[in-house]
This record gives structure tokens, C-alpha cells and sequence, in this order.
């Protein structure tokens, strides 16, 4: 296919010049998604990149992915440098260091797929509207699961309260993401290439039927809510992060959360948020008996995050405890590399961020039952696997209500509280279940089945919140297919579009 003299143009600049417009563009992205919310920036950034990506040989593909990705993972990820230099003791320069290892790390991640683009693709008639949005799919496909996934920025998130939110209880936080980069593909298609008045109606008539059934589903009702509302509350400690697990400070946060929580009994679920009590469970014990009983006694079911140290095992798990009413325990399945456990262990004596007193951590149990509380069965997360939709999508099936703890101190005042409350409130629009949302720093919310918020504290703040869920009932289809569907289209679509090209050389 010839290029277009768009591309000709876009070629003619400096090798410097195209490599730091692709960096602009992802830096664009991170705007698109919570605290600043300008979702159109997300388009935008995509145009851009599929406009600079197409007609181009492998190695101009490969540079230009690149690039991009480091734009967007060194604005969206910056919040850490404030783990580690912050909360991890490393100085300045060398938490510098690390965040620009990690970056460029994750910029190559980002842009592996985007070789099968360019190898295959990137002068194919229909790269831009069928071979970028699948490959940009199973990009954030690829970033869930492959070295135990980090799955963060992916670009759907920008469209929680927009249109296209309506497909995210059918195809999940990706589809959305694929919905994006199709609408960007179409878009850069009849800018850039010749235009017919056929195409012109075939692409823009394909933009509103996406955007338009998009609002169209989020009329839908998947899911039931019960009639009667069931009281929550949450504590949120505010513990410094910086104390949280000194050994003096251990008796002074067990009789604050005694006399934060003394006001709650008597609400049905009551939520400490992750790693609340800095003693191991066993250790705890004491203190544990005295809260269930006092629990048990006003009626109410407590969850509170603790480290679980099984001791037959010699393991410990950050888990999820109940007490009073409330029946389960829940052991963490995804965990943050260095925070909670160490790849490496030769690492730990080198700074004392590869040394955190949380990263003796053990991966739960795949497979868990979830915990119930006033008769209501939850699907528990811990913290970062709020992350991975797939996991709380299958955790949600036949659960009633969503809940999650973390402990967001490691961000302290940047992006990733944002973000991470971001994700969860895309958690409860995808499952179309209430979400209630326990932090130690805040902001702590409830939100409901379109992941509007209902409720919500003020960060850096000790205090609790009271609020009502409801018992909610049925799936959503994303709830009982996941991405996977999406994932195996992404790929026919590819071979379809390699058969293609192969039969229609030129």
C-alpha cells in the first residue's frame, strides 16, 4: 500500500523529532484517566500512535512503540519514585535510577506486540482498522498475566464515565481499550488515506454505531438489587507509613482501631483495611478474641486485613480475616514484586527497599471460597488484585457484594491513589455489583453498580465511613467470559487480516 501523504510528511521530519512526538503522545495518556479524567486525551494519544506506527517498516514500528511507551509509563507510573525513595530508604538518585529501569523495562514490555504490527501489519490495507486494535488488545492482554503482569494504564480506564462505559459489563476494561484504539484506527484511516464517500460512511457510520450502542447498553440492567439495604462501615487509620510496622507502634494501632470501631457496632459489616493489625494473626490472637467477641456481641461482621502466618507451612499470607458474623478468610493471589515478595533474594541486603518487612509474603491459594457477612457472599481482593479484572470478574460470580482493602501510604500524595481507586470503581462497572472500597489513607468509598461513588472519606485523614450497600444478584457476560473471547477474536482478526493481504499482494 502506498503511503499517504500524511506519512510522507510525518517521515521527511528528523528521526529525534518523530521519536519525541510518539513520546508526547504517550504522555498524554496517564491525563486521560483519574485525577484529571480528560478522557478524549486518550483518543487522541492513539490517534497519534496509530498514525505514526502505520505504513512504516519494523524497525521505525519497534522505535516508535517504544518511545511511546516510555511517555506513558514515566508520567503514569511516576508515583514510584515516591515508594521508593518515599517509603523504600533509597536516596534520590538511585530511586531515580530504578524508576527509569523500570520504565524503559516496561516501554520494551509495551511494545513486544507491536513487532508482530510491524512485521505483518503495518502496510496492510486494513492495519489501522482491524490489525491496530486487536494488537493493542493483546498488548494489555499480554501485561495481566506475562511475568506476573502489571496490569496498569490500560487505556479503558478513561472511559469509565463516558459512552462506551455501556460495553464494560459485555467486554471488560480491554474491550474497551480495543473499542478506543478501533475508534482512533478508523479515524487516522479516513485522515489519512484517499476518501471516498463510501468510506467516509462505512468508518464514520462504524464510530457511531460504537459509541451509540455504548450508550445505548448502559440502560441495561445485567444485574438485581436487593430491596433492603444492608449498613457497611469502614475505618480508615491513616498510620503513618513510616511507623506502621515498628514494633512500638503495634499496641497504640490495635486501641486505635478499638476506639475508631467503637461507635461502628452494630452496623452488619464493618471493614479494617489491609494489614491493619501490624501483628502476625497468631500474635494478634489476644486482641483478635477480644474484637470477636465484641463483635459478636453487637451483631456485626468484621473484615480486617492481617498477615495470616500459618505456622505448620512456615508461610505467611496478607490476607483478609473475619470476625463476629462474618465467616472466611481470604489469602492475597497476586502480589507486587519487592513489596511483597523478592524475585531475587541476593537483592535484599543491597537497599533497603528489596528489604520491606511485607516482602516475606507466599501466593494464596488460586481457588478460595470468599467470606460472607449478613448473609451476603463477598468476593474479597486485596490491594493490587483489584488490578486484574479477569480474577475479580470470576471472584464475583455468585457474590453479592464486592470488597477490597489496601493500604495506599506506598503512593503517598501521587497518581497511583488516583488511579488504583480508578481501577476499582471500573471493578464494580464491569460486574455491576456494589463495591466497598477500605483504605488505610484514603480516600475509603462505596460505590455503586455503575462505579459512581456513593460515599467516600478524604484522604491523609483518620477517620470512618458509614454508609449502605445492597445485596446484588445475576452476571454480567463479562462476568462469565472474562477477555479470553475477546483475546482469541484479537488473534483470528490478525490471521484473517496475514490471509488477506496474502491473497490481495499490493
Amino acid at each position: 500500500m502506498t503511503p499517504s501523504y500524511l506519512i510522507k510528511r510525518i517521515n521527511q521530519l528528523p528521526n529525534w523529532l518523530q521519536f519525541f512526538i510518539a513520546l508526547l503522545a504517550g504522555c498524554l495518556i496517564p491525563f486521560s484517566f483519574a485525577p484529571f479524567n480528560i478522557w478524549p486525551l486518550s483518543i487522541i494519544a492513539l490517534s497519534i500512535f496509530a498514525l505514526f506506527i502505520n505504513q512504516q517498516s519494523l524497525r521505525q514500528v519497534m522505535w516508535r512503540s517504544w518511545w511511546f511507551g516510555v511517555g506513558m509509563y514515566a508520567v503514569g507510573v511516576s508515583w514510584i519514585y515516591v515508594s521508593i525513595n518515599g517509603f523504600g530508604g533509597a536516596p534520590a538518585p538511585l530511586a531515580a535510577f530504578l524508576v527509569i529501569i523500570f520504565v524503559f523495562f516496561m516501554a520494551a514490555f509495551f511494545s513486544l506486540p507491536f513487532y508482530v504490527f510491524g512485521r505483518w501489519f503495518s502496510t496492510s490495507a486494513l492495519s489501522l482498522c482491524i490489525a491496530f486494535p486487536s494488537t493493542w488488545l493483546i498488548s494489555e492482554w499480554l501485561r495481566t498475566w506475562l511475568l506476573t503482569g502489571f496490569p496498569w494504564l490500560f487505556i479503558g480506564y478513561a472511559d469509565l464515565h463516558n459512552w462506551l462505559s455501556g460495553w464494560a459489563p459485555i467486554i471488560g476494561v480491554m474491550g474497551l481499550g480495543f473499542l478506543s484504539a478501533l475508534t482512533a484506527g478508523i479515524c487516522i484511516h479516513l485522515i489519512s488515506q484517499p476518501r471516498s464517500t463510501r468510506t467516509l460512511i462505512l468508518g464514520g457510520g462504524a464510530v457511531i454505531a460504537i459509541w451509540g450502542a455504548g450508550f445505548a447498553l448502559q440502560k441495561v440492567e445485567w444485574t438485581q438489587l436487593a430491596k433492603n439495604p444492608t449498613s457497611i462501615a469502614m475505618v480508615q487509620p491513616n498510620v503513618n507509613q513510616d511507623e506502621k510496622w515498628q514494633a512500638t507502634s503495634r499496641i497504640s494501632n490495635n486501641n486505635s482501631l478499638r476506639n475508631s470501631t467503637e461507635p461502628l457496632w452494630g452496623h452488619k459489616i464493618i471493614i479494617w483495611p489491609e494489614a491493619a493489625i501490624t501483628q502476625t494473626y497468631s500474635e494478634a490472637l489476644p486482641f483478635l478474641n477480644e474484637i470477636n467477641r465484641e463483635a459478636a456481641d453487637s451483631e456485626s461482621g468484621l473484615l480486617t486485613g492481617i498477615i495470616f502466618d500459618d505456622q505448620e507451612k512456615n508461610q505467611y499470607y496478607n490476607s483478609i480475616a473475619t470476625f463476629g458474623k462474618a465467616i472466611g478468610i481470604h489469602h492475597k493471589r497476586r502480589l507486587v514484586p519487592f513489596g511483597e515478595y523478592v524475585p531475587i533474594e541476593a537483592l535484599r541486603n543491597l537497599i533497603e527497599f528489596f528489604n520491606l518487612p511485607t516482602s516475606i509474603i507466599s501466593l494464596g491459594p488460586e481457588e478460595q471460597h470468599g467470606l460472607m457477612a449478613d448473609d451476603l457472599m463477598i468476593a474479597p481482593s486485596v490491594c493490587y488484585e483489584v488490578a486484574f479484572p479477569d480474577l475479580i470478574a470470576k471472584n464475583a460470580v455468585d457474590s453479592q457484594l464486592l470488597v477490597s482493602v489496601s493500604n495506599l501510604g506506598w503512593f503517598g500524595d501521587s497518581l497511583g491513589r488516583h488511579q488504583f481507586m480508578q481501577m476499582a470503581q471500573m471493578r464494580a462497572l464491569e460486574t455491576r455489583h456494589y463495591f466497598a472500597y477500605s483504605t488505610n489513607n484514603g480516600p475509603s468509598a462505596v460505590f455503586d453498580r455503575k462505579g459512581n461513588i456513593t460515599a467516600q472519606t478524604n484522604a491523609f485523614e483518620k477517620t470512618t465511613l458509614s454508609s449502605k450497600v445492597y445485596a446484588v444478584n445475576g452476571s454480567t457476560p463479562f462476568m462469565k467470559t472474562g477477555s479470553l473471547p475477546l483475546v482469541i477474536f484479537s488473534i483470528i482478526a490478525l490471521v484473517a487480516v496475514r490471509l488477506f493481504d496474502k491473497k490481495n499482494p499490493g
